[in-house]
């Protein structure tokens, strides 16, 4: 528990920025309208790319013994991955909304 608390103190300022951009993405997502929710989601999430490729460094660099970060990063690699590729799925269903019909 010592140790926990002695590492929330450490990054005490890395935490509180972290909550004010999760208050600041949703005040910011709150108040896109309805029509342009799906395509400004779809694109954010297809930019999430970068997140695997961050995964993928966290987990060339952790200690071959360090589970957790191995787990962390496999798991971040894993929904990364899902993420884009939702992007990707809700982008191409959007784009045949306006194909013409033969």
């Amino acid at each position: 528990m010592e140790s926990i608390l002695n590492w929330i103190g450490v990054h005490q300022q890395m935490i509180y920025i972290v909550i004010l951009m999760i208050f600041l993405g949703i005040e910011v997502i709150g108040r896109v309208p309805a029509v342009l929710h799906t395509p400004l989601m779809s694109g954010a999430n297809a930019i999430h790319g970068v997140v695997i490729i961050g995964a993928i460094i966290v987990m060339g660099k952790a200690d071959p013994h360090n589970y957790v970060a191995l787990g962390l990063g496999f798991l971040a690699v894993v929904l990364g991955t899902l993420n884009v590729v939702g992007g990707f799925v809700v982008t191409d269903r959007m784009l045949e909304m306006f194909k013409k019909r033969k």
